[in-house]
């Protein structure tokens, strides 16, 4: 597969706001520049599409819904798409297909924690050939009032007025001895994929327009890069310990700094990572690089003069300054330089 038109998509950092000036359709590789940003070349990108992603994940801030709204609701590796009836009119999920897309093909974020069942659908699958588990009925209301029809037990009136409320509402008949365990498949059938149908189609119509469709049917060993697991997206200690690579003793001669303060340095940020969480290493590496997926050729440690921890994000370059005596210290100003992802390219 190859695509040989790029979108272009100038960001103004200062408006917030990302303008397409291409005629090209939407189903290209983007390309991304800034202005009135102090920042250039692929940190830029990297930085674009994990700021969208993680909006993906975490939700979009909108004027129409109070507080914000999340595309994906439910437990993590048991996230389906929402009901929400505007979000399904304003074609939102085209829109996350898209945005999926473009970053898988950047290397970039993946959407991680959908429901198997709705990779199931999406690809193809029958619904009625999916395995649901019951995690993955959002609704808790729902989910508890299905869970009454497991096992054997007599149901009361009241668990069969709850039961029978819930199947009426959904063109089910009511309950009985005989197809009890027939009317659970068929709730909760419903409650995942039924309910999901419709994002589920745009979602796979938004990848299409990215052109990648064709790889992910022909190639299904692709599909877990694309949506892998919650577990398999978090950083640990040694992955990020192993892709370091240290400044050396021929390095320090040329350096700034005394070779003294480059050994404490270093392993200041040695024991910051060995005793992190998945969170916070996923944002240091997002702090170190542009996006919170590891790279291939490795990431680069230099100890400096400086006030406050920085980074070369185009560049896999974490700048450290030399003037740290205490770990404490350290420690304080590197958590509060990575959680400036949110605002910037890495600057405190």
């Amino acid at each position: 597969m190859s695509i040989r038109r790029r979108q272009r998509v100038n960001w103004t950092k200062s408006e917030s706001s990302v303008e397409r000036s291409s005629p090209f359709p939407e189903s290209r590789i983007t390309a991304i520049t800034a202005r009135g940003d102090p920042a250039i070349g692929d940190g830029v990108t990297r930085h674009f599409f994990a700021t969208i992603m993680s909006k993906l994940q975490a939700g979009f801030e909108m004027k129409f819904v109070p507080g914000g709204t999340l595309l994906f609701e439910g437990e993590q590796d048991h996230l389906i798409p929402s009901t929400s009836h505007l979000l399904l009119e304003s074609d939102f999920f085209v829109v996350a297909g898209r945005m999926i897309g473009h970053s898988f093909l950047h290397d970039g974020p993946c959407l991680g924690g959908l429901s198997p069942a709705v990779l199931h659908v999406l690809f193809g699958g029958s619904p009625e050939e999916a395995t649901i588990d019951i995690k993955d009925c959002v609704d808790l209301d729902i989910r508890e009032t299905i869970k009454l029809l497991e096992g054997t037990a007599e149901l009361s009136s009241e668990e069969k007025k709850l039961i029978n409320e819930l199947a009426l509402s959904w063109d089910l008949p009511l309950v009985t001895c005989d197809n009890r365990r027939w009317l659970f498949d068929k709730l909760i059938l419903h409650a995942v994929l039924g309910r999901t149908s419709r994002q589920v189609k745009q979602l796979r119509r938004g990848l299409k327009e990215t052109l990648i469709w064709p790889l992910l049917t022909e190639r299904k060993d692709t599909i877990p890069l694309l949506f892998p697991r919650a577990s398999d997206l978090q950083c640990t200690p040694r992955m990020v310990l192993e892709k370091i690579n240290w400044p050396t003793q021929d390095e320090d001669e040329d350096s700034e700094v005394s070779l003294e303060d480059s050994c404490r340095l270093t392993g200041f940020l040695r024991t910051f990572i060995e005793m992190a969480s998945p969170v916070i290493l996923g944002k240091l590496v997002q702090f170190w690089i542009g996006w919170n997926v590891l790279p291939r050729h490795g990431l680069d440690v230099t100890v400096v003069e400086s006030n406050f921890p920085s980074s070369s994000t185009c560049f896999h370059q974490l700048k450290l300054p030399g003037h740290y005596k205490e770990y404490c210290m350290f420690e304080r100003d590197i958590l509060a330089a990575i959680w400036s992802t949110e605002t910037g390219f890495g600057m405190v």
